[in-house]
């Protein structure tokens, strides 16, 4: 394996392409009056477009993502990005968190410093934000071997025997995986989704309470779930789309950061639009949109976890589509 530093530099002939296909689109108002009803509200998109074009600054952007030490490592075969932001503290713990869809490791911006440098200096934590396989700047590789990828990154390139892991989405299935694989390596972990039964669990039969959940998930599949049944089975095909129009992506995205932050119907008081905008720019700049979307599929056929043995949390937020019962 090989380490190196690395640097968010994008190539000028990259940004021009994507502005060029800013320039030229075409947002329809004719449907406006739906509001978020249907979908991306169109009448805030072309705001939000507006500002993209004329004030948002990707170069600025750039700068305050690599003001966090990001490096590359060969493990496996495979190129894999992520951040290592040393905690300042004399009690520090090293801490893995990893990220789902549609953010990347983008997600955890805010917090870094949070963990790193706490306010009571008491505990803090060395910060290791990977990239999920085909999110970034990391190679697309199997997402059923990434929690083994993960741990090398940890132990044999970090020099991490024990840590703790953390994650949501995508990246809590990957954390559970962790647990269950690593229990000798994996202190505890923490997660904001629990993932969705099969259906044949037998905790699906214990109580009335859990019997009304598990037949509830398809009608809350179809009413908020309909993208995860697409890019799930069908990704290749929606990729095309979203790959080639910046437009398309962002209202794909979007809706989903309307939807799934606890807002009020003022989004961004959660997000303001340079946030928004690099979310979505860094799939675009890295060319990561179609191999994102494959990761959906890849993740509905990996082997359900069975019961944990470490030490687990789990924190349940507002606005989740899907919110299992306590049981």
């Amino acid at each position: 394996m090989k380490t190196e530093s690395f640097k968010i530099n994008i190539e000028q002939s990259v940004l021009d392409t994507i502005y060029s296909k800013l320039a030229n689109a075409n947002i329809s108002l004719s449907h406006a009056g739906f509001g978020w009803e249907r979908g991306t509200d169109a009448n805030y998109l072309k705001e939000l477009v507006y500002y993209w074009r004329t004030q948002y600054d990707w170069r600025k952007q750039e700068k305050e993502l690599n003001r966090f030490n990001h490096y590359t490592a060969k493990i496996q075969g495979h190129k894999v990005h992520f951040i290592h932001q040393k905690g300042k503290s004399a009690n520090t713990k090293p801490l893995l968190l990893t990220h789902g869809w549609p953010d990347s490791f983008y997600r955890f911006d805010k917090v870094i410093d949070l963990l790193t440098s706490p306010d009571d200096g008491d505990q803090s934590f060395d910060v290791i934000i990977p990239s999920l396989p085909g999110f970034g700047f990391t190679d697309h590789f199997p997402l059923e071997i990434t929690a083994d990828i993960w741990a090398e990154l940890m132990s044999s390139e970090l020099g991490y025997q024990t840590f703790y892991a953390a994650g949501g989405d995508i990246g809590g299935t990957i954390t559970m995986q962790l647990a269950e694989k690593y229990p000798a390596n994996v202190k505890a972990i923490h997660l904001t989704d629990v993932g969705l039964p099969a259906g044949n669990e037998p905790i699906l039969q214990t109580s009335a309470v859990v019997r009304e959940f598990a037949a509830a998930i398809p009608q809350g599949l179809m009413q908020v779930g309909a993208f995860l049944l697409l890019q799930a089975s069908k990704p290749q095909t929606l990729a095309f789309a979203l790959n080639d129009s910046p437009i398309g992506y962002a209202a794909w995205v979007i809706e989903k950061f309307n939807d799934w932050t606890d807002n009020n119907g003022a989004k961004e008081e959660t997000f303001s639009k340079d946030e928004l905008l690099t979310h979505i720019m860094l799939y675009l700049v890295s060319d990561t949109v179609q191999s994102s979307l494959h990761t959906y599929h890849d993740w509905t056929i990996l082997k359900p976890t069975e019961k944990l043995s470490v030490p687990s949390a789990y924190a349940q937020f507002p606005k989740e589509p899907i919110v299992p019962p306590r049981e």
